[in-house]
Order: C-alpha cells, then sequence, then structure tokens
C-alpha cells in the first residue's frame, strides 16, 4: 500500500491534504461534490447518486472484448474522448514502463490499447502523474476508483489551475480495493512467487464459461509462457472474502463513483454474465457525453440497451451491501470501542441487519486485517503453505456464516491448499 509521507508538511499543508483525503471529515461529502458536470443531471437514486442516462452495452469487436476485462466500453469511450479533440491524453492505470511496481497511472493517448484496458487490482497513486500534467498543454480525462476521482474532485476545488486541466472523470465501480500482494498471492498459488513475478493478467476470459467465470495470469521473469487459474478456485479470488483490503475501505460508502462524469462496470445481471466477452453498466452523469454511445450504437460499433436505476444497482447488490448494511456495523463497533470514525452518509447501527449477518461483516472485516500479517509472514519465510491455511480458516468460518454459500465453494479452495501444501512439503 502507499502512505502518506508527511515528514517536513506545515500544518496549512496537512490542513489542505485533509480536505483532500477522501476519507476525511474536513473533505466534501460525494453529495455535496456532486456529479462532475457542467449540465446538472436531473434524476437522483438512493445508492447511483446524480444520473442523466444508464444503460448496459459492450463493444460489437468480439476480438476487442476478449482483450477487456467486461464490455470493452470504458477503454472504448477513453479512446474517444481523444480522437474527438475533447481531452488531450487519459491519465490511468497501466503497465508500468519503470519503477517497481506492474502497474502504475501514467499518461496515454492511446488507451484502447491492450496494455492500458484490463482491471488493474493493484496499488497504485495518482501523486506523481497529477503534479506533472499541470504544466501540460491540453485537457485530460482521469480514470479512477470512487475514492481517487472524489479525492481528485476535491484537489480540483484546492487547486483551480487543475481543475483546468482535468475536465472528463471516468470512474471505475468498486468492490473494494487491493493491495499489491492480491496479485503476490494468486501468482504464488499457481507456481510463479513474489520475487520472480514479472507481469499479471487480473482477468483473462474463457469463451465457454460465464462471463464471471475467468482466469488468473501470471508470467514468471525470463519465461514466455504464461501460468493460469481458475480465480475462483484461488484463495482470496472472491471479492466476498475481501483478502487484502485497505482498512479505509471500511468506512467507503461510493461503490459507482458518483462524482465522476460518468462511471463503468460489470453488468452483473443473470441475463448479461451468460454471455463471455462481458457487458458493461455505464452510469452517465453529464448529458454531453452521451452521444458518444448514442452515434456507435447507430452504427453498429456498439451494442447498448437502457437499464434502470435499480437494475443498475442490482448489479453490484454485494457491494452496497457491503458499503451501506456493513458500514452501518462497522461503525457502531468501532464507536462502542471508543474509537474515532469519520462521517458518512450511513449512520451507526449494528442492528441493521440479523446477528448472523453481523457476525458474517466482522469475520468478513477480520479476513481482511489477517490477511495482510498471514501474507507478510509466507513472504519473510518463503512458505506460501502457512498463509493459505491460516486464510482458509477464516474463510471456512465465514462460509459457515453466509447461508447463500454452499460446500462446493470450500471444497474447492480446499483442494487448492493441499495442491500449493504438497508443492512447499516436496
Amino acid at each position: 500500500m502507499y502512505r502518506a509521507e508527511l515528514g517536513d508538511a506545515t500544518q496549512d499543508q496537512i490542513r489542505a491534504a485533509s480536505r483532500v483525503c477522501p476519507f476525511s471529515d474536513e473533505a466534501p461529502s460525494e453529495d455535496s461534490l456532486g456529479a462532475a458536470s457542467s449540465e446538472a443531471p436531473a434524476q437522483h437514486h438512493a445508492l447511483l447518486g446524480q444520473y442523466s442516462a444508464i444503460f448496459a452495452g459492450r463493444v460489437s469487436d468480439p476480438g476487442y472484448t476478449l482483450a477487456s476485462s467486461s464490455g470493452g466500453l470504458a477503454s472504448w469511450f477513453a479512446q474517444r474522448l481523444i480522437d474527438s479533440g475533447r481531452v488531450a491524453g487519459v491519465i490511468s492505470v497501466g503497465h508500468a514502463d519503470d519503477g517497481p511496481g506492474i502497474y502504475a497511472y501514467q499518461i496515454t493517448a492511446d488507451p484502447a490499447s491492450p496494455t492500458s484496458r484490463k482491471s488493474a487490482y493493484y496499488a497504485s497513486t495518482m501523486s506523481e502523474v497529477l503534479s506533472r500534467v499541470e504544466n501540460l498543454d491540453g485537457q485530460f480525462a482521469l480514470v479512477g476508483l470512487p475514492c481517487f476521482i472524489k479525492a481528485a474532485r476535491a484537489l480540483c476545488v484546492e487547486r483551480p489551475a487543475l481543475a483546468q486541466k482535468l475536465t472528463v472523470f471516468v470512474g471505475l465501480v468498486c468492490g473494494h480495493y487491493k493491495t499489491q500482494a492480491f496479485a503476490e498471492s494468486l501468482a504464488w498459488q499457481i507456481g510463479v512467487p513474489p520475487q520472480e513475478l514479472e507481469d499479471i493478467d487480473f482477468r483473462v476470459k474463457r469463451p465457454d464459461r460465464p462471463a464471471s467465470d475467468y482466469d488468473f495470469g501470471a508470467k514468471r521473469a525470463g519465461e514466455t509462457d504464461w501460468h493460469f487459474g481458475q480465480v475462483r478456485s484461488l484463495v482470496g479470488g472472491s471479492w466476498g472474502h475481501g483478502l487484502f483490503q485497505p482498512e479505509c475501505c471500511n468506512f467507503c460508502d461510493d461503490v459507482v463513483a458518483e462524482t465522476a462524469s460518468i462511471s463503468f462496470g460489470d453488468a452483473w445481471l443473470p441475463r448479461f454474465t451468460a454471455n463471455s466477452n462481458g457487458t458493461n453498466v455505464v452510469i452517465c452523469r453529464d448529458p454531453s457525453l452521451q452521444s458518444y454511445f448514442d452515434d456507435a450504437a447507430a452504427t453498429g460499433e456498439i451494442g447498448i440497451e437502457s437499464l434502470s436505476a435499480d437494475d443498475a444497482a442490482l448489479t453490484q447488490a454485494g457491494g452496497f451491501r457491503h458499503r451501506r448494511e456493513g458500514l452501518a456495523v462497522r461503525l457502531a463497533d468501532d464507536l462502542a470501542a471508543g474509537l474515532s470514525v469519520p462521517q458518512k452518509r450511513v449512520s451507526p447501527d449494528a442492528s441493521a441487519v440479523s446477528k448472523r449477518r453481523v457476525r458474517l461483516i466482522r469475520q468478513r472485516r477480520r479476513l481482511s486485517a489477517d490477511s495482510h500479517a498471514a501474507f507478510a509472514a509466507a513472504r519473510a519465510t518463503g512458505d506460501l503453505s502457512g498463509y493459505l491455511r491460516t486464510t482458509m480458516a477464516g474463510i471456512t468460518r465465514y462460509q459457515r456464516l453466509d447461508t447463500s454459500l454452499g460446500r462446493r465453494i470450500i471444497r474447492r479452495l480446499q483442494y487448492t491448499v493441499r495442491l500449493v501444501a504438497d508443492r512447499f512439503s516436496s
């Protein structure tokens, strides 16, 4: 994880930083920031925030969607912004050209390239790239998760010169953030240890499976062949377990990047997930952006269909349970423990859900916290099996509380643990 370095910062600088931090009470809320649009959207939804249009769709070219995480519309749209002259470049996370990490924020004029258009569940920072953009010619689009977009919008309030540069904010729907150890843990399970990991692909589509059932790919330094593993069969692959989630995510109530000009996510509805190509859900808040999609749909370049706001919220039902019901319980827990919590749009309430669900919410939080320490120990000893045993014990407790998940999931993960344990013992 990246951590703010205050170092020799003055009190005035710290106060300014606090007004930008998306989890600070001194920063504007999502509601007060509103949508990043010159024209105020006419409609509002309790979970989605403001919107002018909501639809689902994908790029028509199957080759394009195959090399995209979902329906390919986010990178397609970013490229259209450049091609139309609306922005000079797009600031987004892609394969790093240099530096310590595999992925990093960068400014690109080719967001539709394969190295830029896939999901990167990988810790990154905007600090360096935003410090450069003020000195560049032209205007730019920024792509980011809800907390990144909120922070950038708040930074534009503090620095009006930056607001003249960042004119389109492209939000990515978020289940929760991941540290870099998430990628390392999955790669290690399929035979590529952290010190040898050179490249990763978080979402490898398989034509014979639903869109939600994808592989994880990892490449070892010095090799050309890739290693693959079915994500749902890897320990930590389930987003519901919350492994490698930073603690700040436990205080987030924005799933769909409400302060963005437009947001993209996966359309996790039964009628869409059967298609292995993937389908995007799109929440547009700036009416001037809608014509990009309408014009392309008219020529068949993309296919889109309108969605109701409630259906769009259903695509992220698990995320909203975690960020609303779960948040109410976590806030109440911390206050009862005498801790300070940020002011959120959800009221603390440990009785917001059933007692069984309260226990599940608390177990997920423990899983997140324990995963960091357990994997750090595995890295230090060079033995992944201890991390897997510790984590599987926590996951088993979680599954017993979650009646919606069957024993088949536990058996599949236990099988993975045995395979890796056998590899290390031999």
